[in-house]
């Protein structure tokens, strides 16, 4: 395999768990009442909107081909957080937790990639900065949920 289609299949996969968090704040959107929540997941959204273009950008420059659309697996989350929130007393709450468990999740794909050596610098600083917005993310959320609990 080619570096560049390497590091391409990498980036693919990033961008494929952007799509599934954009998908999932908009379809969290949805789920909540509070205004302020609606706004948070929508800056949210449009972020990982933002990341996602960034990410096939980088794969255009490399000459691959960039994913177009999300993972089954992020179908299957959203659809559990929309049942999850039908059920549950408190859906916000619910509905914060599962953000913040696939913010986790997306948090260790860029630490997985940002460990291997072999990426140019650009990349790098793109995942480091990608890394660190959800990182920020994570702890907001973290914040809310408390707040709404």
């Amino acid at each position: 395999m080619k570096y560049s289609e390497e590091i391409s299949n990498k980036l693919n996969e990033l961008l494929i768990k952007n799509y599934d968090a954009e998908k999932g704040y908009l379809n969290a959107i949805d789920n909540v009442d509070s205004d302020k929540l609606k706004m948070y997941f929508k800056r949210r959204a449009s972020e990982r909107s933002e990341f996602a273009k960034e990410l096939r950008t980088e794969i255009l420059q490399y000459g691959e081909i960039p994913e177009d659309s999300g993972s089954f697996k992020g179908t299957m989350h959203r659809n559990w957080m929309s049942l999850k929130s039908t059920f549950s007393s408190n859906n916000e709450e619910a509905i914060l937790e599962e953000a913040i468990k696939g913010e986790e999740a997306s948090l260790e794909e860029y630490n997985e990639l940002i460990k291997e050596r072999n990426l140019p610098p650009s990349i790098d600083s793109l995942l480091v900065k990608h890394k660190n917005a959800i990182q920020a993310a994570i702890n907001t959320e973290k914040v809310h949920e408390e707040l709404v609990s």
